[in-house]
């Protein structure tokens, strides 16, 4: 058994983790996720050790695999909307959290001492380290994090349907505040798919007179879109029945973008919100006209990671019951099928692994 400083429970030697091994096109036909028995970690100074109930599946874990946002080294355990129980912590660590509910998000770490972590930005720290990609994630037994990184949920969360709050909300709701939005203003979603829900939600609640218009490439997500109160529903190149203040796309593809500039009214505002972009249509932007699509003092602008301010946000106004969010369970050895399903659309809610059970 390992030790450390202190500690809530015993603690295995060695644990499971579904690691990437190598990089490549994920597919029913090749596998690039294996499950493996690894040494459990320990907790350094400043950090916790958490015992992982629950692990939201993000399309950025695609984007790791297939090699757009790779991991620093392999094999690597993706995995970076965790939901967990602290069970020890090393030297330093400035909060007592030992049997505390908690999250932890896309951010592993920053610098803490540029000048964007000084203003609160340490999303664009250039030392900024992600939690699945350049540290080992929540697809496994146990993780280690920093503590200052570590996020105590508030006792009204239901645990499973907090994961995807730490990355589809989270950065969902980064998004919203980029889009500058006020209250009767016109939103569009482009891609509706964990994000875009929880965005819509949030979107009701914060601008109630706002009508939200939603752009997805499925009759079911726009089904969805419409019972969760869309003023408006279309295919992603279909244009909507009035041109929009604020729209921001979730997809991974490029032809939706330009579809979202000619929906936007003058003066409107474009909120890219992903790490990465696949390029199988990349060739479109070659098609952008300046005249059309960003004159008239359009703009276009991207979400990079997330804040703890909009971690710690997320969680408080989810706390207030103003969301629901809505998920898919399934057992950590089914984590390809997750993501497939993420890629293919067949998912309606987000995919949640389940690994083990909240005492």
């Amino acid at each position: 058994m390992m030790s450390a400083r202190d500690q809530c429970t015993e603690i295995p030697d060695r644990m499971r983790a579904l690691r990437i091994q190598r990089l490549g096109l994920l597919s029913r036909t090749q596998s690039l996720l294996e499950l493996d028995q690894i040494p459990t970690p320990r907790p350094g100074s400043g950090e916790v050790l958490i015992h992982v109930h629950y692990c939201g599946v993000c399309h950025t874990e695609l984007d790791e695999i297939e090699g757009r946002t790779p991991p620093v080294s392999l094999p690597m355990t993706p995995g970076h909307q965790i939901i967990g129980t602290v069970v020890a912590e090393g030297p330093d660590c400035s909060r007592r959290l030992i049997g505390a509910k908690v999250g932890v998000a896309w951010i592993h770490s920053a610098c803490g001492d540029c000048e964007f972590c000084r203003r609160g930005l340490e999303n664009l720290c250039p030392d900024f380290s992600a939690c699945g990609r350049d540290a080992p994630g929540g697809y496994a037994d146990y993780l280690v994090a920093d503590e200052p990184f570590v996020y105590p949920l508030p006792a009204q969360l239901d645990l499973e349907s907090a994961a995807p709050l730490l990355c589809a909300g989270a950065v969902g709701y980064r998004a919203l505040k980029l889009c500058d939005l006020d209250n009767g203003a016109s939103l569009g979603l482009t891609g509706f798919g964990a994000s875009g829900q929880l965005v819509l939600q949030i979107a009701r609640h914060r601008f109630p007179d706002s009508p939200v218009f939603v752009f997805a490439r499925s009759e079911k997500e726009r089904a969805i879109a419409e019972q969760m109160g869309a003023a408006w529903t279309g295919d992603t190149q279909e244009s909507p029945p009035t041109s929009l203040r604020a729209i921001i796309d979730t997809t991974p593809a490029w032809l939706p973008v330009l579809c979202a500039l000619d929906a936007l009214e003058p003066g409107g505002r474009l909120v890219v919100n992903a790490i990465r972009k696949e390029s199988g249509d990349q060739d479109k932007l070659t098609n952008l006209d300046y005249a059309r699509q960003l004159w008239m003092e359009k703009s276009l602008t991207s979400v990079a990671n997330v804040t703890r301010k909009d971690v710690s946000e997320m969680l408080d106004l989810a706390a207030s019951g103003s969301l629901e969010p809505r998920v898919t369970p399934y057992p950590l050895e089914q984590a390809e099928e997750a993501l497939l399903a993420i890629r293919s659309g067949d998912i309606r809610a987000a995919g949640v692994l389940h690994i083990s059970n909240p005492d």
